[in-house]
């Protein structure tokens, strides 16, 4: 994927906007956190799992595809590199984070359309 292709699939999500945090891209629904790039850290996304387990699966399936820094370390986070993580996988993942962050009343939207 390019950065155009993960920009667009994230503003594609109902209530997306764009923003910084940290000083890297980041991308909020109705004021709260959904995730952010990391171009310092292998050209990245973060995507938050259910827990730590899911992610080491990850990387041990996808080594190309998938890492962590010692930051991320004791989270249920995995971070993707751009150019090497599947639009099919990272889209799904994606949409799982923003059914939990995202306001109800913007899911049960949503769901009803």
């Amino acid at each position: 994927m390019t950065h155009e292709e993960v920009r667009a699939l994230l503003l594609s999500f109902p209530g997306v906007e764009d923003g910084v945090s940290y000083g890297e891209p980041s991308f909020k629904v109705a004021g709260k956190f959904f995730t952010w790039l990391r171009p310092k850290l292998d050209d990245s996304i973060v995507v938050h799992l259910d827990n730590l387990d899911e992610r080491d699966l990850l990387i041990e399936m996808a080594p190309d595809a998938f890492h962590f820094t010692d930051h991320y370390r004791d989270y249920p986070i995995v971070l993707a590199r751009i150019a090497h993580v599947d639009p099919v996988w990272l889209k799904a993942a994606l949409w799982k984070r923003w059914r939990k962050v995202a306001p109800k009343r913007l899911v049960k939207a949503h769901d009803a359309a």
